[in-house]
């Protein structure tokens, strides 16, 4: 069950500060508080999902194309041409910490490998 008081929802209704660099009806994009490259942003749809499952069986078709098309027009005005990498959480295995669908948008150095251990793909 989706919570209305994850830290999201609550950026979402401006109860929590975020530095914003996209907003309309449907999504919200920010930049993360913890950087995990220079440039590192979230970019959430503002309906109640969980995660990527829930977003995309929940979500209209609509919605969906809508939000991963307006995620390529962000990235676009990031000027990020030497690459970036998409991430999203999804659940306990993945670490997934808001329980509210979001993606990591990392760029602005060389991210390296997306795995280092090589015995976690045995």
């Amino acid at each position: 069950m989706y919570n209305n008081n994850n830290i999201f929802a609550k950026i979402i209704r401006k109860e929590i500060p975020a530095t914003i660099i996209y907003e309309d009806d449907k999504i919200l994009a920010f930049h993360d508080i913890n950087k995990a490259a220079p440039n590192h942003i979230l970019i959430i749809p503002k309906g109640c999902y969980i995660n990527y499952h829930n977003f995309i069986t929940k979500a209209s078709d609509e919605d969906i194309a809508y939000f991963f098309k307006k995620t390529t027009e962000i990235i676009n005005l990031l000027n990020i041409d030497n690459g970036y990498r998409i991430i999203t959480n999804s659940g306990q295995d993945a670490n997934q910490t808001v329980e509210h669908f979001h993606i990591h948008i990392l760029a602005g150095k060389n991210l390296g490998p997306l795995l280092k251990d090589d015995n976690l793909l045995r």
